[in-house]
């Protein structure tokens, strides 16, 4: 059962987590995505919020953007493959950093989405496939997680915990 007040009786690992997950207000409408769940990791690891899009030097708010072929664009055209490369890289770089063996991202999003993203044609159809963020991070080692599967890593924690 999951307390707030639980000692903590090892050492945390860290843990990277979408900062719109832990409520900070950095997605491309000025929005938060908080999810209570995901705000529950702290018990369990040194959680550390990104953002890709921002990291990489985008600005709050932003044109929404979408994969399309090898490019992120927005709606009308504009190239953000250089903003989201970069963002992705400075993810995987504190990962190394800090020996970061899981991210939990935010689902659906050109740079975090894991299993499904937007289809390209901002029709808000979604499709099979993963964002820049993503991807580099699997491709380099790291589990991602996203918000839907949060409980797989809530209970691999509380395993190790006890």
């Amino acid at each position: 059962m999951y307390n707030k007040n639980m000692k903590k009786s090892f050492d945390l690992d860290y843990i990277i987590v979408s900062a719109c997950l832990l409520g900070s207000k950095v997605r491309y409408d000025g929005k938060e995505k908080k999810n209570n769940k995901v705000t529950e990791l702290s018990v369990f690891y040194n959680v550390i919020p990104i953002c890709p899009e921002v990291d990489g030097g985008l600005s709050i708010p932003r044109d929404p953007c979408e994969i399309i072929g090898d490019r992120v664009v927005t709606k009308n055209g504009t190239d953000c493959t250089k903003e989201y490369s970069l963002g992705a890289k400075k993810a995987l770089d504190l990962a190394k950093e800090k020996r970061i063996r899981f991210a939990v991202l935010k689902e659906n999003s050109p740079s975090c989405g894991y299993n499904m993203i937007y289809d390209g044609t901002f029709s808000h159809k979604l499709i099979k496939g993963k964002g820049i963020a993503a991807n580099l991070l699997e491709k380099n080692g790291i589990k991602v997680y996203t918000e839907n599967d949060i409980d797989v890593l809530l209970e691999h924690a509380r395993k190790h915990n006890n």
